[in-house]
C-alpha cells in the first residue's frame, strides 16, 4: 500500500475564494495537531488508558467539523507514530480496532461535510484490514473539496526524511538526477505528500514542550501553540483560542516586518 493516498483535486479560483477561511481573516490554512494526553485523561478518572483514546475520537469529530466550518484548508492529526508500536500489545490492538471503526463509521460524516480524507506514513505496516478500510474511505472522499483531513499513521518525521533521502539517492545512482539539482523543491517531491502546504500552526495538547518527531521538515516556520488541556477535553472553543493566538503572531520568516525594514533611500 502506498504511503501517499489520493491527491487533492485542484480547486478553481472561485471555489477557493468562496471559503470563509481566506487568508485575509487571519486564520491558518494548514493546522497540524499532536493529540496528546488521552492516557493521562483516562488515568485521572480511574479508567483504562484505552478509554481516553475512545473519548478522543469525539474531539477529532468536533475539531474537523469546526475546521471545515471556518474554512481551514487542511488539518493534519498525529494519530499513530512509529514509536507507538512500543506500547503494550493490548493498547496497540485497541488503537487499530478504533482506527478501523473510525474509518468505517465516520464515512457518512466526512461525506456530509465535504471532507477529503488522506493519510501519510508507512501505511503498509498497518493491519491489512485497516489498510483496506483506509483505502475505501480515502477513495470515497477523494472528490470532496471543503477541507482535507490527513491522518499521520505509523508516521515519524525522521523516517519520512530518511525515506526521501533514499529515494533521491536511488535516482542519483540510476543517473536520473544530479546531486546539485536536489534543492528544497526537488527534495519535497520525495516526501509522503509533496502537494501539501506546510503547516501554519502546530497545536499540541497535554502540555508537553516537544514536537515528538512530527512533520520535522514541514514545521520549520510553523507557529507553535501548546495547551495543558488533554486531547479528549479539547473542543472547538479551545481551537479558537489557538486561532486567536495565531492572529497575534508576526510571521517574518527570517525577515523584518515592512514597517521595520530600513529605507533604501538615503536621508
Amino acid at each position: 500500500m502506498s504511503s501517499r493516498l489520493t491527491r487533492k483535486p485542484d480547486r478553481t479560483k472561485a471555489q477557493a475564494e468562496s471559503k470563509t477561511g481566506a487568508p485575509s481573516d487571519g486564520l491558518p490554512q494548514h493546522v497540524a495537531i499532536i493529540m496528546d494526553g488521552n492516557g493521562r485523561w483516562a488515568q485521572q478518572r480511574g479508567l483504562p488508558r484505552v478509554m481516553g483514546h475512545r473519548e478522543g475520537v469525539k474531539s477529532i469529530r468536533d475539531i474537523t467539523t469546526e475546521c471545515r466550518r471556518v474554512g481551514i484548508d487542511r488539518l493534519t492529526l498525529y494519530a499513530f507514530s512509529t514509536d507507538n508500536w512500543k506500547r503494550p500489545r493490548g493498547e496497540v490492538a485497541f488503537l487499530m480496532r478504533l482506527l478501523k471503526h473510525f474509518l468505517i463509521h465516520e464515512r457518512g460524516e466526512l461525506m456530509d461535510n465535504g471532507v477529503r480524507l488522506t493519510a501519510i506514513g508507512e501505511l503498509e505496516a498497518l493491519p491489512k484490514t485497516v489498510q483496506r478500510e483506509l483505502e475505501k474511505t480515502c477513495a470515497l472522499s477523494a472528490g470532496n473539496q471543503a477541507t482535507t483531513l490527513c491522518l499521520a499513521l505509523n508516521y515519524g518525521g525522521r523516517a519520512e526524511i530518511l525515506n526521501a533521502v533514499r529515494q533521491a539517492a536511488e535516482r542519483v545512482r540510476r543517473g536520473e538526477l544530479e546531486p546539485a539539482d536536489i534543492d528544497e523543491a526537488r527534495f519535497r517531491s520525495f516526501l509522503y505528500d509533496p502537494t501539501a502546504a506546510d503547516p501554519d500552526l502546530l497545536i499540541r495538547t497535554g502540555g508537553e514542550m516537544r514536537v515528538s518527531d512530527f512533520l520535522l521538515w514541514q514545521i520549520s516556520y510553523a507557529e507553535l501553540w501548546i495547551t495543558e488541556r488533554f486531547w479528549p477535553d479539547f473542543r472547538k472553543e479551545h481551537l479558537h483560542e489557538a486561532f486567536e493566538a495565531f492572529r497575534c503572531r508576526k510571521r517574518r520568516f527570517g525577515g523584518l516586518p515592512d514597517s521595520s525594514r530600513p529605507s533604501s533611500t538615503a536621508s
